[in-house]
């Protein structure tokens, strides 16, 4: 069963990562960098600001960067305890696929769709009750998580377990801002 879930992988892999080409090679390098985002954090930020008070928003930061600390650690806890190549530093897979990218870390599970799900999840929960088109934040951690495979560097079951760890985190660290840190710091304003 799990060398099946792994010839799977690795056909997923080599056949998402091979529509890629040399002409969108550039995109996808800026669509995978935490740096391209910024803009989209601020608009979080303020969407946060826009719908919550400032003491409320300042508890929600707090927690965020929390679940970012969690998913950092948990990240690269998990990577050094499976030790899983990623596909490009993977002989019987690099030349199979497309590199774009080179880095030498493990791959299981990947950091990029864990962070970006948790934080998307967050806000999202942060934000849903106060604004209907929250689900359309997902865009941007669906565009970051696939840019590892686009990019080859990360299978897709390091995606989705990067992601299914980023959003049960982020739902538990939601219940966390509820009950603990919302009652005793904050404001006794819903969230």
């Amino acid at each position: 069963m799990l060398e099946r879930l792994i010839e799977w992988d690795r056909e997923i892999l080599i056949y998402l990562n091979n529509l890629g080409s040399e002409f969108f090679d550039p995109l996808w390098i800026i669509i995978t960098s935490i740096f391209t985002w910024i803009p989209f954090f601020i608009v979080l930020f303020i969407f946060l600001l826009l719908k919550h008070t400032k003491r409320d928003v300042l508890l929600m930061l707090i927690t965020v960067g929390l679940l970012i600390v969690f998913i950092l650690f948990a990240t690269d806890f998990t990577k050094h305890f499976f030790e899983r190549p990623r596909p490009n530093n993977e002989v019987a897979i690099n030349q199979l696929i497309r590199i774009v990218k080179n880095p030498g870390t493990y791959s299981f599970f990947s950091g990029h769709a864990a962070s970006s799900f948790a934080i998307t999840t967050l806000v999202v929960l942060f934000l849903r009750k106060k604004m209907k088109w929250t689900l359309l934040f997902y865009c941007w951690p669906l565009l970051f998580a696939y840019s590892r495979i686009y990019l080859g560097v990360h299978y897709p079951l390091d995606i989705l377990v990067g992601a299914l760890v980023g959003v049960l985190s982020a739902r538990l660290f939601y219940m966390l801002f509820k009950k603990l840190i919302k009652p005793y710091l904050g404001s006794s304003h819903p969230v």
